[in-house]
């Protein structure tokens, strides 16, 4: 086990651990999503014409589909895949007609679930840790101290691949730079276990285990992946070697890579 993790591991079973996590990632009530009038109308519109491809077509123009199906995204993806699958379609309207319109409505006006909103929170947070963030062209030449690098997930990509040479196959939530050193981070705030959680965590380990490209990799992970028990997630990061680390520690750690 790393010093790393081991610090993690304490911190996390210690008093006022989610306390101070709630500064990373507050627990934001948002309102219900807004539909116009004019909109709601139409809605009505058509599922009152009792057409299955009308109605599953408007609503796949919105937000939020007012169920949860595995074969909605597929269908998001192209117009066409609507008329090559009737039988799913239909399927798929009888479940919304069964609603009812009012609940239909509700379903839709939803808030956002707090995991959807975990990664735009982290990134809000890495200013307050003191560190500059900047454009691409002034982090390549920053030699002062620690600052992380300006950018969305593609622009991030990019830089690691193409800079780096690290081959990732998606955009790292953070690349630091601390004086001649870079490091490349993925964050994770893992709620709980199984499904898309677990999955998140596998995120995590795979950028964690690569080894192509100039920049130390982190997983900056918190939750109940540091829950001293005997769950698989547990055990996994309990035995690492490479650098897991908790959102409270990263601003040691980048310190750390100062002096070695």
């Amino acid at each position: 086990m790393n010093e790393w993790v081991s610090k993690s591991i304490k911190i996390a079973n210690s008093s006022g651990y989610l306390d101070r996590l709630h500064e990373i990632y507050p627990v934001i009530h948002e309102a219900e999503r807004k539909i116009a009038k004019e909109l709601e109308a139409q809605l009505k519109r058509v599922y009152d014409e009792d057409d299955d491809v009308a109605l599953v077509k408007e609503l796949l123009r919105l937000e939020k589909f007012p169920i949860k199906d595995p074969y909605v995204a597929f269908l998001r993806k192209k117009d066409a895949f609507i008329g090559y699958n009737p039988e799913t379609v239909a399927r798929i309207a009888k479940r919304i007609r069964d609603m009812g319109f009012q609940e239909m409505l509700s379903s839709i006006k939803e808030p956002k679930e707090f995991n959807r909103q975990i990664g735009p929170l982290f990134k809000r947070w890495i200013p307050r840790i003191g560190y500059p963030v900047l454009a691409e062209a002034e982090f390549k030449e920053y030699d002062q101290d620690v600052a992380f690098l300006q950018g969305n997930d593609r622009q991030l990509q990019n830089f690691a691949n193409d800079y780096l040479g690290c081959e990732l196959a998606k955009g790292p939530d953070f690349i630091a730079r601390v004086r001649e050193k870079f490091v490349v981070g993925e964050a994770k705030f893992l709620t709980d276990y199984g499904g898309h959680q677990s999955a998140q965590f596998r995120d995590a380990l795979e950028l964690l285990r690569g080894k192509k490209g100039k920049a130390v990799r982190v997983a900056v992970l918190d939750g109940i992946v540091w829950i001293e028990d005997s769950t698989r997630m547990y055990k996994a990061v309990s035995v690492l070697e490479e650098i897991a680390l908790t959102a409270l520690l990263l601003k040691e750690f980048l310190q750390s890579l100062r002096l070695n």
